[in-house]
């Protein structure tokens, strides 16, 4: 007898229906066919011992399963739970009649517990599409699956449960998940808060500016000056997630398997800190069967790279296309997969090996020409994706022992919303452009208007401190996003000045 039962593949953040169709005949041997690695083969031995010790059996006679489309390769152990359905409803060991209504997936431990899986939400959404009825999986990861409304949601401990349900022995309790009053009960709770910073207004400043416009940011400052502290601070002057953005970045989360029990939908921008010792597969994504990467995890969030230089030049250079395509494209010889990469890149650097470049009191100790070596480590066309250049300085002893309240994420987020609303309405009928910093050079032409005060401005800036062609375009970038934050329909000449002042890496005279 002939019986379907339905999975799903991941590739990407998408799923694609797999049809397993078990049919039990004549004779001897256990066929599983359609294109399954080594995992999917090895169920065989889970299933047997699961079925075994929850008093049931694999029938001895021939058993030939395909797994459709065989032209799509099957990997990882998710498809046990299936797998063993459809075995148990082709020889009639238990009702059949429901079991091709329902999506399912699960690893078999040998005991017949189910194991959680990777990719559950973008698999509900298209069990959703495709019109099934629910979606069987295990437990752990439910709450992330009942995030797809008008899908009924299971999670399931066992293999038992399941042939409870479809014999009619038992019912399968729903998951729900009231996914709006969720995500808005839990989008502004976060554990660190700018007001936690003594001192250094002028690199909260800047910090504003990059958030409002999504400007990528560079820090330059010696140990201990806090450009890590506030790095990590910057997710909480962001505006917060929509529904979509949510949605989308919990999909790349899924299925890298980074959704833990009692999380359904992520409602944080997410904040990645890969170590410098990072591999460039690590970072962008891929491997044989391949993962998103870190700059795909940090997707409509913050990718922080500390200590820029130390990271391998060229795990710097895979990310120079990413950061302009805003997507990173994975190609191997039978098929490619796509992950979005909307990011915002803030990095740090010490000045020099040593450290002390430029501090107040204490001595550079580099050898002459090492101050140049090191930034060096960084290529000029990454620099060039870098809007804003900051130097940090330490904070003094008398900032630090102030009692007085700083100003709090909150104020500083409410400031950064009006700042995108109006970039919103500017590139309303622009696809693809969302903030100031996805500008092209046309669209900079077109929305930055400069009168003459403002052209000397720059004609001087660009002489006097020897700032590189490439900063041009950049200073405007920041020069309209500082006019947004004051709600400027212009940019003016003060909005000009402060935008130059974060291009020191450009300038002839820095390094020495």
């Amino acid at each position: 007898m002939l019986i379907k039962t339905f999975a799903s593949a991941v590739h990407g953040i998408d799923a694609t229906t797999i049809t397993i169709e078990t049919e039990i005949s004549q004779g001897i041997k256990f066929f599983l066919v359609g294109l399954p690695d080594a995992a999917v083969k090895e169920s065989q031995q889970r299933i047997e011992s699961a079925l075994r010790l929850n008093d049931y059996k694999i029938p001895r006679r021939k058993v030939v399963i395909n797994m459709a489309p065989a032209d799509v390769r099957k990997e990882g152990s998710a498809y046990d739970l299936p797998l063993a359905i459809g075995i148990l409803a082709a020889s009639d060991q238990i009702e059949k009649e429901r079991v091709g209504n329902f999506l399912m997936m699960g690893e078999l431990s040998l005991d017949g517990t189910l194991q959680p899986i990777k990719g559950a939400l973008p698999i509900a959404i298209k069990a959703r599409q495709e019109g099934f009825e629910g979606f069987i999986l295990p437990k752990q990861n439910a709450r992330e699956a009942a995030v797809v409304d008008t899908l009924k949601v299971y999670g399931v401990d066992s293999l038992k449960e399941v042939i409870d349900f479809f014999n009619g022995k038992a019912d399968l309790e729903q998951t729900v998940v009231n996914t709006r009053e969720e995500f808005f009960s839990k989008i502004n709770q976060y554990d660190v808060d700018f007001s936690d910073v003594k001192g250094q207004e002028n690199v909260k400043r800047a910090l504003e500016i990059a958030a409002a416009g999504g400007h990528n940011i560079i820090m330059i400052g010696p140990p201990g000056s806090g450009k890590t502290m506030l790095a990590k601070r910057i997710p909480t002057i962001l505006p917060p997630f929509t529904l979509r953005e949510a949605l989308e970045t919990t999909k790349i989360h899924s299925v890298a398997g980074k959704i833990d029990r009692e999380t359904s939908l992520m409602t944080q921008r997410p904040f990645r800190a890969p170590h410098h010792t990072i591999s460039d597969v690590a970072l962008v994504g891929g491997g044989a069967f391949p993962q998103p990467g870190e700059i795909s995890l940090a997707h409509n969030g913050v990718l922080f790279l500390d200590e820029l230089p130390e990271f391998k030049r060229q795990v710097l250079e895979v990310m120079r296309q990413p950061l302009e395509d805003r997507r990173i494209t994975i190609s191997r010889a039978k098929f490619s997969v796509e992950y979005p990469a909307s990011l915002m890149l803030v990095t740090s650097m010490n000045p020099c090996p040593c450290g002390y470049y430029n501090h107040p009191s204490k001595e550079c100790v580099c050898a002459p020409g090492m101050v140049q070596k090191y930034l060096n480590k960084i290529s000029g066309p990454l620099l060039d994706r870098i809007d804003i250049h900051l130097e940090v300085v330490p904070v003094p002893f008398r900032k630090l022992s102030e009692t007085q309240e700083t100003e709090p994420s909150s104020a500083i987020r409410d400031r950064v919303i009006r700042a995108r609303e109006i970039q919103s309405e500017r590139f309303a009928h622009t696809d693809g452009v969302f903030c100031n910093a996805q500008m092209s050079s046309k669209m900079i032409r077109q929305y930055v208007e400069l009168d003459e005060t403002c052209t000397s401005l720059l004609k001087t800036a660009m002489e006097k401190l020897g700032l590189s062609a490439r900063a041009y375009d950049r200073i405007l970038r920041v020069a309209r996003t500082i006019a947004d934050l004051e709600e400027s329909p212009t940019v003016e000449s003060h909005h000009l000045s402060e935008a130059i002042q974060y291009r020191s890496l450009d300038r002839e005279s820095w390094g020495g």
